[in-house]
């Protein structure tokens, strides 16, 4: 539904009522998925619940685009999911895909200091197949401990498991090439993105460690 729920707003079962324990974690499965934007919660008669969690995919056909009709194509907001990730030491790749700009330094991906060569990454999967127009990298509070450089690779998946992508990965092309970063700013890059067709993945790879607050691709849909 469209805004808040109102007094007379129809509400239709996604759960019947089951029986709870005390100091207990339940996993309720459902018959079939619903699409929904709310949900209702009634307690019988009364009590406390801890948490309440529903599991599912974002439904991308209620995300907004921007005022160049661009979405992010990669925030959790939309679907978007971090498949691999060889260090997450401080704070988790996920935490790239977040609304919003990072609170503070923990609200981050990064990673330790590395002692031997190579490079951090991760790997991300797009909330849809989609064509990158701009990529903003922020590195929001990062100030001693930010990538000198970052680049991103990209493909598009058709089957595979999480091992055999990260192993592929190595080898995908080249969505932007390495770029300078520089302490607590927003990265936007546009004349860098070099042509691609479709893509379903993306490798953020960051020189040599660090750590970086946020990563967004702004494109458009298209089928794979």
């Amino acid at each position: 539904m469209e805004g808040e729920p109102r007094a007379d707003t129809a509400w239709f079962p996604l759960l019947d009522s089951v029986n709870l324990q005390g100091n207990s974690h339940h996993y309720h499965p459902l018959d079939a998925a619903r699409r929904v934007s709310h949900v209702r919660v009634n307690l019988y008669p009364d009590g406390g619940l801890a948490r309440l969690r529903l599991y599912g995919r974002p439904d991308t056909r209620c995300v907004v685009p921007n005022d160049e009709g661009q979405i992010d194509l990669l925030a959790a907001l939309n679907g978007g999911s971090v498949i691999a990730a060889n260090n997450e030491h401080f704070g988790p790749a996920a935490r790239l895909l977040l609304p919003g700009r990072g609170v503070n330094m923990g609200d981050g991906w990064e990673t330790r200091r590395r002692r031997e060569p190579g490079n951090d990454w991760c790997i991300i999967a797009l909330a849809q197949p989609g064509q990158v127009e701009r990529i903003e990298v922020d590195t929001a509070h990062f100030k001693g401990n930010y990538p000198d450089r970052c680049s991103l690779q990209a493909t598009c998946v058709n089957g595979g498991t999480a091992t055999s992508i990260i192993t592929q990965s190595m080898f995908w092309p080249s969505l932007m090439d390495a770029q300078k970063l520089r302490m607590d700013h927003i990265h936007s890059y546009q004349a860098e993105v070099l042509p691609h067709s479709p893509i379903t993945h993306v490798r953020f790879n960051i020189h040599p460690d660090g750590g970086v607050s946020r990563l967004r691709l702004w494109g458009r849909v298209s089928a794979a």
